[in-house]
């Protein structure tokens, strides 16, 4: 199994308030940036042999220091980002294809996956990609906490209830066949249809093909606000906790 991952790493996090102009990315847990322990986990996953990121162009000459100070050895390219996370994806896919143009030979998996989720486990990564081989395409996600509801046609107001044993919160890495991830960018971009997610782009274009549910626990958050980093922090010492007690054995 030949699987390649990129990295959107290219907001500018806004829901973050930092007022700096700095990269959520770049923000620490455990003294070292969001962006590290996304890159190691992929670094430590069996399955991955190739790392993209994608970034905002004043960011580029910091990742690949990163990545050459801690060994990413995986990391193949740093990638200027584009207008919307889309754009940044199929950035990626093109610097891929380039690749693949040279080498003669595609890596079976591409997987996308958001810088800003730091603690997918690289066995977590290694199942989704054996998923991806079985089913053509495997996403992430975990049950719902809270009752969700839908707004009425009033705004102010709500309206239906859906039933909550039929709604999961998507995650990322999305893990897709190459040549699905691929078709489904480039019809895409020829219609200008932005999705949500690239899982949306398969659904949208390849409405055929299966996309198999791996579920997840609760430790794979976003960072997205001030309040995420303090959560963050308390799941990094529950991991480190896990690895040490692990490691002991």
């Amino acid at each position: 199994m030949n699987a390649c991952a990129i990295i959107a790493a290219s907001g500018i996090g806004k829901r973050m308030q930092l007022s700096d102009g700095r990269s959520k990315q770049l923000l620490e847990i455990g003294g070292l940036p969001v962006i590290y322990h996304t890159l190691r986990a992929f670094e430590c996953a069996s399955t991955i042999q190739e790392v993209y990121i994608a970034t905002r162009q004043e960011n580029i000459a910091t990742l690949c220091a990163m990545a050459e100070a801690f060994g990413f050895s995986k990391v193949k390219g740093v990638i200027e980002g584009g207008k919307e996370r889309q754009d940044s994806i199929r950035n990626c896919i093109r610097a891929i294809e380039n690749e693949m143009a040279e080498r003669e030979s595609r890596p079976d998996i591409i997987m996308v996956h958001d810088g800003a989720r730091p603690f997918i486990r690289p066995s977590e990564i290694d199942d989704i990609s054996r998923l991806t081989m079985q089913y053509g395409a495997c996403v992430p996600a975990t049950k719902p906490k809270d009752t969700i509801k839908f707004i009425a046609s009033d705004p102010g107001f709500f309206g239906e209830t859906p039933d909550r044993n039929r709604l999961l919160q998507v995650q990322t890495p999305q893990s897709f066949m190459s040549a699905l991830l691929i078709q489904a960018h480039e019809q895409a971009e020829l219609e200008q249809w932005y999705g949500t997610d690239d899982a949306s782009l398969v659904e949208r274009f390849f409405p055929e093909q299966p996309v198999r549910v791996y579920e997840t626990g609760y430790h794979n958050i976003k960072i997205t606000t001030p309040e995420d980093i303090a959560v963050a922090e308390a799941i990094y010492r529950k991991l480190q906790a896990g690895e040490e007690m692990a490691s002991e054995k």
